[in-house]
């Protein structure tokens, strides 16, 4: 996002100390140009998914000076639910889909979300869940309230999309913010992260 953000602009660094974890990539968007002064119709910010994207093809195999991988559990969970009748898995991010599509399929992990809803298409973050919901009905899965949905997410604004729509959460501290944190900001349950497989399927409520 910095690179296309610099190439387009010409500002460097366009994202610092702007806040990034569980926000929309078009929230950030705004934030950041807004803080640098760049109207919103700017024709230049128009143009930036397309650009960010391209950038992103090449920056995803490069090794990054952040974290870059799968956190525990996370793959043999959602091996877990695949198949399961009484489970419908769908991806709900604050990522552009084309963002989300690129940094899954490179861990291999795209496969298992039959669809979802995106930054792109909602860009306010609470409207996520009720876009996914529609999502899955017109994906042929199951028809479902929001109410009987339950959000996975590491930070504080994941748990407040779920509640946003009265859905159940489970909180998972493998991003910037601990357990206590996402215990404060309203999460059912808290893990560490999800290497008990187990103990995140009786959370769900999904065992036979």
């Amino acid at each position: 996002m910095t690179i296309a953000f610099e190439e387009l602009l010409g500002i460097r660094d366009a994202f610092r100390g702007i806040p990034m974890a569980g926000r929309t990539d078009s929230w950030i968007l705004t934030d950041a140009a807004a803080a640098h002064g760049i109207p919103s119709d700017s024709h230049d910010l128009a143009r930036f998914r397309d650009v960010y994207i391209r950038h992103l093809v090449e920056q995803i195999e490069e090794p990054g000076a952040s974290r870059k991988g799968v956190m525990p559990g996370v793959r043999e969970l959602l091996d877990a639910l695949s198949g399961r009748p009484n489970v419908y898995v769908a991806l709900l991010t604050g990522n552009y889909e084309a963002a989300a599509r690129i940094k899954l399929e490179y861990f291999d992990l795209w496969r298992y979300f039959s669809c979802g809803a995106f930054g792109d298409q909602a860009p306010d973050r609470n409207g996520l869940l009720p876009r996914a919901v529609s999502t899955v009905a017109a994906c042929g899965g199951p028809a479902f309230a929001a109410t009987d949905a339950t959000v996975i997410g590491d930070t504080p604004l994941d748990i407040a999309c779920a509640k946003h729509s009265s859905a159940r959460s489970i909180g998972v501290a493998t991003g910037s913010h601990s357990v206590d944190a996402l215990r404060a900001a309203g999460a059912d349950v808290v893990f560490a992260d999800l290497s008990d497989t187990q103990a995140v399927l009786r959370a769900l409520d999904v065992q036979y």
